[in-house]
């Protein structure tokens, strides 16, 4: 399979260049990248950062600040804060020069503890992808990102109104000769906050994300992310989007979007 990004290499600037494939088109227009494709991304952007002591993401804040268009992009990255038990980190994504994405990451010390057992993250009663129905139209087969996105209906419907809660697997490469890391799975897969628990009609409305926060208490296992997720409108046309974040093992972290509702032309 065709990876949506081939790193290039760096540029005169310090920058690392990246190409990117077709792959990477969104639901709104297939010009401009679906949200999931730069913030996992920045996340293979920030594991690859070096650290004093053995880290992990712990919080993951990504601004979409313009489109993300189809196009080369570079990656700038800037460590803010160094220490011992916690880095701060930057990822800034360039397209032409121009700034289209911010992130932060909140990197915290790794040390293995064993906890109470009321402290761990708590189990959850979904079923698992394996014996659920795969929901994919024909509309979302037509968006290119989605087209290597394997889901599985858990709770609720794309159909319907409210909350639901989805399976996600990502099958395409993102970065041509890496692995998947847990961190982009959850990241890939807490994109999908606004679209999985959506209150209006897609056809009438649409409902962007000008950003994603994610936190992690624990790193996901395995394939398969189930995301557990609810929106909420307000008067003002802006809204939250948010969800629970799972494995087969139980939950593991929560996601937010700032969500824009607008109605279609």
């Amino acid at each position: 399979m065709e990876a949506i990004y081939r790193v290039a290499g760096a540029s005169s600037g310090g920058a690392t260049s990246v190409e990117t494939s077709g792959f990477a088109g969104g639901p709104w227009d297939p010009k401009l990248q679906h949200g999931a494709a730069p913030s996992s991304l920045i996340c293979w952007a920030v594991e690859r950062l070096p650290s004093p002591v053995p880290m992990r993401v712990a919080r993951l804040t990504v601004d979409l600040m313009r489109p993300v268009p189809v196009a080369p992009l570079a990656i700038e990255t800037e460590i803010l804060r160094e220490g011992r038990k916690i880095q701060l980190v930057q990822v800034r994504l360039l397209a032409n020069g121009t700034e289209v994405v911010r992130a932060t990451a909140l990197r915290i010390r790794r040390e293995e503890r064993i906890l109470p057992s009321p402290a761990s993250t708590p189990p959850h009663d979904m079923r698992g992808p394996e014996v659920l129905r795969d929901p994919m139209t024909a509309g979302m087969g037509r968006t290119p990102f989605l087209s290597a996105i394997s889901m599985r209906i858990a709770r609720g419907s794309f159909q319907l109104p409210g909350p639901a809660a989805v399976w996600y697997r990502a099958d395409r490469p993102i970065v041509e000769g890496a692995a998947i890391s847990p961190l982009m799975r959850a990241a890939i897969a807490a994109d999908f906050c606004n679209g999985t628990s959506s209150v209006l009609d897609f056809r009438e409305w649409t409902f962007i994300n000008g950003d994603l926060t994610l936190s992690l208490a624990r790193e996901p296992v395995g394939e398969w992310i189930l995301l557990d997720a609810e929106t909420w409108a307000g008067p003002d046309s802006i809204g939250i989007a948010a969800a629970r974040l799972a494995d087969r093992d139980g939950y593991f972290g929560r996601a937010v979007q700032s969500v824009l509702f607008e109605k279609r032309s």
